[in-house]
């Protein structure tokens, strides 16, 4: 369940945990690409360049999943230049992000009410094992972030809904509009800057080629959440193979194992 791909490698060195939200612990938003690739297909497809839907969904699909983990505004500013390369004319990123919201947001109201009405367990829209794993890193005593690139009112409201809000003591932290004023490299490197800690002291989770990369460019520990949404039994392959591309030392398809990822990452209690 657990693979390693760089024998060896160990978190023994880990003080802080910094988890991506959407795909790596919460379910709430999955099935979000089945939105947001097909409004962008159509936007492009309504300029007639001559391309047929699927070359311009491989070509939406590449920058979308190149882009998962950074603010969803860098997919909008792609969508945008890429309208404007067909000869269109192009509306702000912010309205094409309002656009896809909207759609999101009427694909996935009916699991936020589900939740708020206390109608079904936070389990049931949190990847499995996920609960048991942050409690065996808090009892560790590691201190922990939460990052998304998902607007941070809706992903702060979604952690509370989920229950895992309370574990994250280093803070939780989403998107904004002004998207250059915050990023997960932004963050790394604050906490590094504040030398409370120092990058090979960091253990990252994430579905997202971003998150990856950013803890594997401060010498950290990444372990690649390859989780096949919704059910999580297995790896996804597509996942699998960008999450190994850029660094993962570890791939697994959900938490369930959780004690024998904690034994793994720190091989005799260390």
């Amino acid at each position: 369940m657990i693979e390693q791909l760089r024998p060896g490698v160990t978190a023994a060195n880990a003080r802080v945990a910094l988890f991506d939200f959407d795909g790596t612990l919460s379910l709430i938003r999955a099935g979000w690409m089945d939105v947001m690739v097909p409004m962008m297909v159509e936007i492009l497809a309504d300029l007639k360049s001559g391309e047929t839907d699927a070359e311009l969904r491989g070509i939406v699909e590449e920058f979308v999943g190149r882009l998962t983990g950074k603010q969803t505004m860098y997919q909008m500013i792609e969508l945008a230049e890429h309208v404007a390369k067909r000869g269109g004319r192009p509306l702000e990123p912010l309205e094409y992000k309002k656009i896809y919201l909207d759609r999101l947001h009427d694909k996935i109201r009916h699991r936020l009410e589900e939740l708020e009405s206390g109608r079904v367990s936070p389990e049931k829209y949190l990847v499995p094992g996920s609960r048991e794993l942050l409690e065996a890193l808090r009892a560790r005593g590691l201190k922990m972030y939460l990052a998304s690139g998902t607007d941070h009112a809706y992903m702060s409201e979604e952690a509370r809904l989920l229950g895992v809000a309370r574990y994250f003591d280093g803070g939780v932290f989403g998107a904004l509009d002004d998207y250059k004023s915050f990023s997960k490299k932004i963050l790394i490197r604050q906490v590094i800057a504040s030398a409370e800690f120092s990058g090979n002291q960091f253990l990252g989770f994430g579905d997202g080629y971003v998150e990856i990369e950013n803890i594997k460019e401060v010498g950290g520990v990444a372990v690649g959440v390859a989780t096949a949404e919704p059910d999580c039994a297995g790896v996804d392959a597509w996942k699998r193979e960008r999450l190994a591309g850029v660094g993962a030392d570890f791939i697994i398809p959900h938490f369930l194992p959780h004690a024998e990822l904690m034994a793994t990452l720190f091989p005799n209690g260390k």
